[in-house]
Parts: C-alpha cells; structure tokens; sequence
C-alpha cells in the first residue's frame, strides 16, 4: 500500500471515529484539530521519508550520468592517443551505464512525482489546520448560541404547558358551574308546590304584636289603680 493510500485511510478512520461518538460538537471540534494535528506529524516523517529518496534517486542518476561523461572523455582521450580499441571499450562502458541511466531516470521521475504529492498534501493539511483553528471560536460561539436557544424553547415548552393548565382549569371550573346550576335546578323541581292561598289568608290573619299586648296591659293597670 502507498504512503497516499495509507494516509487516506488514516484520516477516514479518524473522522468515522468522531463521527461514531459525536456527542459535544465543542469537544469534538478540540478533539478533530487534536487528531489532524497528530496526523500532521505523520505526514511530515513521510514527506521527510519520501523527499529524502527523491534526492538520493536523484544522487544516483547524476552518478550515473557523470559516469557516462567520463566514459566519453576517456574515449576521446584514448582516440586522441591513438587507441581505437581503448575508445571502442569506453564507449561500450557508456552504453551499458546509458541503459542503466534510463531506468534510473525512470526511478528518479516516480520519486519526485511521490514527493511533489506528498509536500501538496502536507501543505494542503497545514492550510485546512490554520482555517479550522480560524473558525474554531466562530464554531464554538454558534454552538453556545444554539444551546442558549435550546434551553429558551424549553422553556417556552414549559410555558405552554402552563398556559394549557390554565385552559384545563377554565373548563374543569365551567364545568363544575354547570353541574352547580344543574343541581339548583333540580333543588328546585323538588320543592313542595308553592300554595298561593296561603300567602293569601296570612294576609288577613291578625299577628299578635308584642308592643300592643304591653299597651293593653298598661290600660289596664290604670283602670285597676282607678
């Protein structure tokens, strides 16, 4: 497996994992920055890794090509001292070094193309940490907003609840008025029929008064006395 597949499956197990428990989006944001602060340091021990084999493929290739060049200048040297055998060996030298070259060459290209994505992907984290830290506070100040407004609705619930008491209460006391007018009513069906002679004759009937009975006893008093 690549350094950039290996990479790729560290940070999708990091974020499935916050996502898995995520349950304070305040401490999970400390704990994603935490996390990708802690790859950062293992994307900079490979790009390290994989910058230093650019360089030694690199190393090697221009070893290689500064063999090729002495070959060459020793086959020169050697024709310009008359030895066309001795030039015919250097030059087969260089060819046999020129097929080495291509493969090394090809070495160096895969190498520098792994390092150039490596130091892309350590800028890239580097960049997506400073706007995380950036945007970290705003995160934050949203979240105690969204709780402090958590907690308002709650408490609207409970004012709603009370207010639905209240109507209950109404009715359950319309109610009770009800049966009461209900229970008068029926008091009075069942009272003895109302006779109307009765007030009639009490009209006429004589009430014996008690400052008229005084009176009379007085009168009489005097007569006796008399």
């Amino acid at each position: 497996m690549s350094i950039l597949a290996r990479f790729k499956d560290i940070m999708a197990s990091n974020i499935n994992a916050l996502l898995d428990k995520a349950e304070d989006p305040e401490k999970m944001i400390d704990q994603y920055i935490r996390n990708i602060n802690r790859d950062l340091g293992k994307v900079k021990a490979e790009t390290a890794s994989v910058m230093a084999e650019e360089q030694r493929a690199k190393r090697v290739l221009n070893e290689c090509q500064s063999d090729m060049e002495k070959m060459e200048n020793y086959a020169i040297k050697a024709l310009e001292a008359g030895n066309e055998a001795d030039a015919r060996e250097f030059l087969a030298r260089k060819t046999t070094i020129a097929t080495k070259e291509a493969e090394l060459q090809q070495a160096y290209d895969l190498a520098s193309a792994n390092a150039q994505q490596m130091r892309q992907m350590h800028d890239k984290l580097v960049a997506d940490i400073q706007e995380l830290e950036s945007r970290k506070t705003m995160l934050k100040a949203k979240w105690s907003v969204a709780k402090t407004q958590e907690r308002i609705n709650k408490i609207g619930s409970g004012v709603n609840d009370a207010s639905n008491s209240m109507s209950a209460f109404g009715r359950m006391e319309d109610k009770i008025n009800q049966a009461m007018d209900r229970a008068n009513a029926m008091a009075e069906l069942n009272a003895r029929p109302k006779d109307d002679i009765e007030e009639l004759t009490a009209k006429y009937d004589k009430k014996v008064d008690v400052e008229d009975e005084l009176a009379a006893l007085k009168e009489k008093l005097k007569n006796k006395q008399s």
